[in-house]
């Protein structure tokens, strides 16, 4: 999907989410046949031409100023996360070159920083949402059904959207499922807002699209969230049921460390420290059962 068009049917769609009591326009009792707001009445909010804004929407219009967007977004009531949306897609709706974002690794600073968070579930997500590394209690919390060896494999990485919408364990995980499939939805918006000319990406938007009928219902929605701080109920199959907060600690450009932590002395916590002993004991068993390399040698060599 082009930048134009994405453009155009962000537009549309806020302004058709936006009822008029709500942007304090009147309507005196009329009975009216579109939902939403008409585009006369943006424009009139946003103080622009009715001709310029219809203009903007139908994508004939790819030189708005920043004031112009800004009050575009404050007639259609867009909070911050959505007004920077707005603006990404106006810059992605000029024409240019054909740009491939970098590949994405693990860095040497975000690797020390995972292995210092060893007493939390972490994992490191990248833009698509790719699983890039977890340390052992982020495999035991968010996908200990995996291989835990996975992400270290690019063609067999877990994708955490992926997980949401088509892995039933990870659909279990979440008793508020809907409310964690809005988040990921909505962060993908804002970053095929910010990379139109990622190719995977809109790869993985049509693959879901098309093998989830709730994930092509969200994204046609059109909302944008970014994912930084959140709260979610868990069901876990192994320590039952936690609360935990899912923060985003962002390094800047590039992939982003998220931690699940849970309030010192709560249940939540207790079953968090309940995870970690689970992981801690099976890491026992799995290094006491391991052949010794020496073994397996002489093994072979007899043979």
């Amino acid at each position: 999907m082009n930048g134009t068009s994405q453009l155009g049917d962000f537009l549309r769609t806020r302004r058709s989410q936006l009822q008029p009591d709500e942007a304090g326009v009147p309507t005196y009792g009329e009975r009216r046949r579109v939902p939403g707001l008409r585009r006369e009445e943006l424009a009139l909010l946003a103080g622009v031409s009715a001709s310029y804004y219809t203009r903007l929407e139908q994508g004939h219009s790819l030189n708005a100023s920043p004031e112009v967007l800004d009050a575009i977004a404050r007639a259609l009531l867009l909070d911050e996360s959505e007004c920077r949306h707005l603006h990404d897609l106006a810059r992605s709706a000029k024409p240019r070159g054909r740009q491939r974002p970098a590949p994405e690794r693990v860095t040497e600073p975000t690797a020390q920083l995972l292995d210092a968070l060893a007493g939390v579930p972490a994992i490191v997500i990248g833009r698509r949402s790719d699983i890039l590394a977890w340390n052992r209690l982020g495999h035991a919390l968010f996908a200990g059904h995996l291989d835990p060896g996975a992400p270290d494999v690019p063609a067999r990485r877990p994708n955490m959207a992926r997980l949401v919408f088509l892995d039933a364990h990870t659909r279990d995980l979440y008793p508020d499922w809907p409310g964690k499939a809005r988040a990921v939805v909505g962060n993908l918006r804002l970053v095929a807002g910010q990379y139109p000319q990622d190719v995977a990406l809109h790869s993985l938007l049509g693959e879901l699209s098309a093998k989830s009928e709730d994930f092509a219902r969200m994204w046609a929605d059109h909302r944008v969230k970014a994912c930084t701080v959140a709260g979610y109920e868990m069901r876990h199959p192994l320590v039952g049921s936690l609360t935990v907060l899912q923060q985003t600690l962002s390094q800047g450009p590039g992939p982003s460390v998220v931690v699940a932590t849970a309030a010192a002395g709560s249940p939540s916590r207790a079953a968090l420290d309940l995870l970690a002993q689970a992981v801690s004991r099976s890491s026992s068993i799995q290094a006491i059962t391991r052949p010794h390399p020496a073994s397996s040698d002489t093994r072979l060599s007899a043979g």
